[in-house]
């Protein structure tokens, strides 16, 4: 049985006034990352505060968070995320450095979408924008994942996202240690943590990631579930994914409730959930194996 990886998604824009134990300075995601990894997961994904911030303003406030982990961990599986910017070098200029300083993965949004915050009426609030990553991008991005040996971490929002994922699976263009996730879209609006109807693809149920795995067939991308406004252990969907043999990612950039927990809090109950189920939880050893990440 293959062991599960378990990825935590410290931050993202989820605000300390939303959940005070959000990790957001470089000492409180240094000290959530060893918990997370001391917990069960094998893979940490982190944001420096907004996305304003590239080049090597963004690698020196990454590395400052990053640094202390990988001194205790050099095992550990550590990734960023894009910058603003209008261009591909703007958004993702940061990840070549980033590489040599110990990232083995990047994040890879192969499409774009709508996305808002909750306005009063019910429809979208006043903070609303195009996520966008254009095919140019998309071919831009991925020469510079393969130049700087970083397996994608592909966010798929939408069915769309995993049809130009599959598209360079197939043509043998995706660069070595591809991870699809799977995002569904859980009663929460992710941006503003309101319970709304103003959110984006396939809700956290069976028939989607059924959906999902039809449109798989034949590729053999590893994947993972997530829930991002809500929770993927509490929708059931981590166990769904668990006993399919995908896998997990879980963490406070992605969970909406009306409690506060942790970050270790939400990589525990996935990884009691696996030892229920009778699947061994990976190490960042063996998820490196799995996914077959570049040294």
């Amino acid at each position: 049985m293959t062991p599960l990886i378990i990825e935590a998604a410290l931050n993202g824009t989820t605000s300390k006034a939303r959940n005070p134990n959000t990790p957001k300075s470089a000492e409180e995601i240094a000290n959530d990352a060893l918990a997370c990894l001391a917990a069960g997961a094998a893979i940490v994904h982190t944001h420096i505060e907004g996305y304003q911030t590239s080049g090597e303003a963004a690698v020196a406030q990454y590395i400052k968070g990053w640094a202390p982990v990988l001194d205790a961990r050099p095992d550990a599986i550590l990734y960023g995320s894009i910058a603003n910017g209008r261009t591909p070098e703007e958004r993702f200029g940061h990840y070549r450095a980033l590489a040599k300083a110990g990232m083995r993965m990047a994040t890879f949004d192969p499409g774009s979408l709508n996305l808002a915050t909750h306005g009063e009426d019910g429809l979208p609030g006043s903070d609303s924008f195009v996520y966008r990553t254009s095919f140019t991008d998309i071919a831009a991005l991925i020469e510079l994942l393969a130049e700087s040996r970083l397996g994608p971490s592909i966010a798929v929002y939408e069915p769309g996202f995993l049809r130009a994922t599959l598209a360079y699976e197939k043509a043998g263009r995706l660069p070595g240690g591809a991870f699809v996730k799977f995002y569904f879209a859980g009663p929460y609006n992710f941006l503003d943590g309101r319970r709304s109807n103003v959110t984006f693809g396939l809700p956290p149920t069976r028939k989607a990631l059924d959906a999902y795995l039809e449109m798989m067939d034949g590729s053999a991308l590893p994947w993972a579930a997530s829930v991002l406004g809500g929770s993927v252990a509490g929708t059931g969907l981590a166990r769904t994914a668990i006993e399919c043999g995908g896998h997990v990612r879980a963490g406070l950039e992605d969970y909406c409730g009306e409690d506060h927990p942790t970050n270790a809090d939400l990589i525990t109950e996935v990884v009691e959930i696996s030892r229920a189920s009778g699947r061994p939880v990976a190490t960042p050893d063996e998820a490196a194996r799995i996914l077959n990440l570049p040294r």
